[in-house]
C-alpha cells in the first residue's frame, strides 16, 4: 500500500504541476497587461528573459553593463532559483527556441553577439556580469548612483498597518521592533534577540512566549522581537531584493545599534536561523547563546548545485503531504504566488474579520498577521534568496560557529515537521558536536512553539541561566 501511495502521489504530482506550470506562463500574460494598464509600464518579471541575456544599464544606452566589486556583492547574494526553475513547460519552451535559434528566425542573434563582444572587450577595464533583466532591472538605481522611487505595486495591500513604514513620520531604514524589559527604571542584565520564521512576524513569540516568561526573567533581560524586512509592520520596500546582507543590515541597525546592544541571546525559527547564523558568525564574540528551531539545513551532496537542490528539498513538487504542496505553489510559481498574494495579502483585514466572526472572535488571529502581511516582492525575494541563496554560505557559518564561537547551541525539531525533516536539525548536530538536539514529540513546524509555549519559555529560561552561570 505504501508503495501504491508513493506511485499515485508521484503521478499525481506530475499532472498537477504541469498544470501549473501551463497555469503560470498565462497568468505572467494577464499580469503583464494588468501592470501595463494600472501602472502604465510593463513590469519585468523572472520568467520574461533568458538567463544568458545581455543587458544594458539604461534603456536609451548601448553599453554593456560593467559592475564595479561592491555590486558583485550584491549579485552575489541573489539565487538562480529565481529566475531558473526546471519544469516540463520550461524545458519545452527552451528546446523550441534552441531549434529556432538553429534556423535562423530569431533577428536579434547577430545583436546579442555584438554585445557579447562588447562584454569580453571591456574586461580590462572592469568586471562584468551576465544576469537577468529583472535583476538589471532592480539594481539599475543602486548602480547609477541615483535613488530609486519605486511606488507601491497595486496588488499590495494600502492599510496603515501595512503602509506606515512610508509615511512622512515612518522610516523606511529600520525595523519594527517589539522591545521589553524591566519597569521601573532598572537596568537590564542581559538581552535577547528573537528572530521569526518564513511569512511570520514578531507575534510569533510576543503572543507565546513573552507572556510565559517568569516575572524574574523579565526583570533581568531586555526582550527583542522584530519583524523581518517585509513582513509584519516594518517596511516593505518595492525595490529591495530581500538578500541576506539586507535583512542582516536592517537587524542590527534596528536592534543592535538602535539599543545599543553589546552582547546577546539568539532565539531564531526556521529561515530566522540563517540570520541567526549569520549574525553569530558576524558577532562571534557578543553572542551569549544560539537556540534555533527547525532550521533549513540540508547537507548537499557532491555534484549537485547548491540552490536547486535546497529549492528541491524545501519545495518538492509534490501534491501531498499538503504542508510541501504548498510551499510547491509558493516558491516555484512567481505568478501564482502573486495571485495568492492579491487574495490573502492584499486583503487580509477582511480575512481576519471573517475569521473572527466564524469563530465568534474566541481565537486569536496573531498567526494571521503574520501571514497576510507581506508583499509578494518580499516573501518570493525573501524565500529565494535567504533559504535557497544563503545554502551555500550555511556550512561556512556553522564551521565559524564551531571553531570561533564558545556559545552553547541548542536545536529544537518537531519529529511531524512534513516541512522540514529532523534531519536538518542532525545534520546541524554533525556539523558542530557540541550543539544539542531536542526532538519534540507529537509537534510540527508551528507547534514546536504554539500550544506548547509555556514549556519552551521555561526551557529557554534554563539556557539562559545556563549560559550566564
Amino acid at each position: 500500500m505504501a508503495i501504491a501511495a508513493r506511485i499515485i502521489n508521484d503521478v499525481l504530482s506530475v499532472v498537477v504541476f504541469t498544470l501549473l506550470d501551463l497555469l503560470d506562463v498565462f497568468l505572467c500574460l494577464v499580469y503583464k497587461l494588468a501592470d501595463y494598464v494600472l501602472e502604465a509600464e510593463w513590469k519585468p518579471c523572472y520568467c520574461s528573459s533568458a538567463r544568458d541575456m545581455i543587458l544594458v544599464a539604461e534603456r536609451s544606452g548601448s553599453k554593456v553593463l560593467s559592475l564595479i566589486s561592491s555590486t558583485k556583492l550584491q549579485l552575489e547574494d541573489i539565487s538562480d532559483t529565481l529566475y531558473s526553475r526546471s519544469s516540463l513547460v520550461a524545458e519545452v519552451s527552451k528546446t523550441t527556441l534552441n531549434e529556432l535559434r538553429k534556423l535562423k528566425l530569431f533577428g536579434h542573434r547577430g545583436a546579442v553577439s555584438t554585445a557579447s563582444a562588447r562584454v569580453r572587450s571591456s574586461t580590462a577595464t572592469a568586471t562584468t556580469f551576465t544576469t537577468n533583466s529583472t535583476i538589471i532591472h532592480m539594481l539599475q538605481g543602486k548602480i547609477g548612483g541615483h535613488k530609486s522611487h519605486a511606488a507601491r505595486s497595486w496588488i499590495d495591500c494600502g492599510c496603515e498597518s501595512c503602509t506606515r513604514w512610508s509615511s512622512p513620520s515612518g522610516s523606511r531604514d529600520t525595523l519594527f521592533v517589539h522591545a521589553e524589559g524591566p519597569q521601573d527604571g532598572k537596568m537590564a542584565e542581559e538581552d535577547v534577540l528573537f528572530i521569526h520564521g518564513f511569512i511570520s512576524s514578531s507575534a510569533f513569540w510576543t503572543e507565546t512566549v513573552f507572556p510565559n516568561l517568569s516575572e524574574t526573567t523579565r526583570s533581568r533581560y531586555r526582550l527583542f522581537a522584530v519583524d523581518l524586512l517585509g513582513f509584519g509592520k516594518s517596511p516593505k520596500p518595492p525595490d529591495s531584493l530581500y538578500t541576506l546582507r539586507e535583512h542582516v543590515d536592517m537587524i542590527e541597525r534596528s536592534v543592535l545599534d538602535r539599543f545599543d546592544v553589546k552582547s546577546f541571546h539568539i532565539v531564531a525559527h526556521s529561515l530566522g536561523s540563517i540570520l541567526a547564523l549569520a549574525l553569530a558568525v558576524k558577532h562571534p564574540g557578543a553572542v551569549k547563546s544560539l537556540t534555533i528551531l527547525s532550521p533549513p539545513y540540508f547537507p548537499v551532496p557532491k555534484g549537485e548545485q547548491t540552490t536547486q537542490y535546497v529549492l528541491r528539498r524545501v519545495a518538492p513538487r509534490r501534491v501531498w503531504p499538503l504542508m510541501a504542496f504548498g510551499a510547491s505553489v509558493l516558491c516555484w510559481y512567481e505568478h501564482i504566488s502573486r495571485t495568492v498574494s492579491l487574495i490573502m495579502c492584499k486583503n487580509h483585514r477582511r480575512w481576519e474579520l471573517a475569521f473572527k466572526f466564524v469563530t465568534c472572535n474566541r481565537i486569536r488571529t496573531y498567526l494571521m498577521d503574520g501571514f497576510f502581511c507581506h508583499t509578494h516582492n518580499s516573501s518570493w525575494h525573501t524565500f529565494h534568496n535567504i533559504i535557497c541563496g544563503s545554502a551555500a554560505k550555511v556550512d561556512g557559518y556553522l564551521d565559524v560557529v564551531r571553531e570561533k564561537l564558545s556559545c552553547d547551541v541548542i536545536v529544537f525539531h518537531g519529529r511531524d515537521d512534513e516541512l522540514l525533516p529532523i534531519d536538518c536539525s542532525h545534520a546541524i548536530q554533525s556539523k558542530v558536536p557540541r550543539a544539542h538536539v531536542r526532538i519534540v514529540d507529537d509537534k510540527d513546524h508551528i507547534t514546536i512553539v504554539v500550544g506548547r509555549q509555556k514549556a519552551f519559555a521555561g526551557e529557554l529560561e534554563e539556557i539562559w541561566n545556563n549560559a550566564s552561570s
